[in-house]
């Protein structure tokens, strides 16, 4: 038997759920207790048995969605506010996003293929590594299907912030910078997060990159266009 749901339910628990892992988190500290594990998985174990398709979750909760325009339009303060460092460093900056970008996109693309992967699902998941306001326009540029690509963005991320805390570990990166961009470049909105644990300098640079790399990237949508 299938529950009728009550208007803006699932934004009450979206909100809800939030704010509570959220205080898990602060107090453990332990990532897969973190809001971007563990509010996914609350809300698929509360949707699953009730038969909720995901046009009735959005229905509910696209403001949500709508938000990230503004907040990712939000981080042009610290980029205002490190403009010295992206002059002083802008020819490794841009090196970096470029061969990310490319890293994630071809791979993505390659595997998709690979594996015999319908076309819309390849295109959807080109776009996977960056931040989802800009990934989501890309991936229908690019004849994908946005709110799949959301989904990859969100995977990704999670896996690349926890990935990323392993990194810093084995690789050599001493400066800010380079253990900033590897957040922002490969994890995007989730990177941003867990560099900013990291260190104050270390987040502020992720979200330059993050914001730089999303841009870039539309940018070159019609060259995109071609290749794929």
């Amino acid at each position: 038997m299938t529950l009728e749901p009550m208007p803006l339910a699932w934004l009450g628990l979206t909100l809800l759920a939030y704010l509570g892992s959220r205080w898990l988190y602060r107090r453990t500290r332990i990532y897969v207790l973190s809001p971007l594990i563990l509010v996914p998985a609350l809300l698929l174990a509360i949707a699953a048995p009730l038969h909720t398709r995901y046009a009735e979750y959005s229905a509910d909760t696209h403001w949500l969605m709508a938000v990230l325009g503004p907040v990712t339009v939000a981080f042009a303060v610290p980029i205002w506010q490190q403009r010295a460092l992206l002059v002083r460093h802008w020819a490794a900056l841009l090196l970096g996003m470029l061969a990310g970008s490319l890293a994630s996109m071809l791979s993505s693309w390659w595997l998709a293929r690979w594996l015999a992967l319908d076309p819309a699902v390849a295109l959807s998941l080109v776009p996977r590594s960056i931040t989802t306001p800009f990934a989501m326009p890309l991936a229908r540029d690019l004849g994908g299907v946005p709110e799949m690509t959301a989904v990859f963005v969100m995977f990704t991320g999670v896996f690349g912030a926890m990935l990323g805390g392993v990194l810093l570990r084995w690789l050599p990166l001493r400066s800010p910078l380079a253990r900033g961009a590897l957040f922002g470049v490969g994890a995007h909105g989730a990177g941003v997060s867990r560099a900013q644990e990291v260190g104050r300098e270390e987040g502020t640079v992720a979200g330059l990159v993050m914001v730089l790399t999303g841009l870039l990237n539309l940018f070159a949508a019609p060259v995109l266009e071609r290749f794929f």
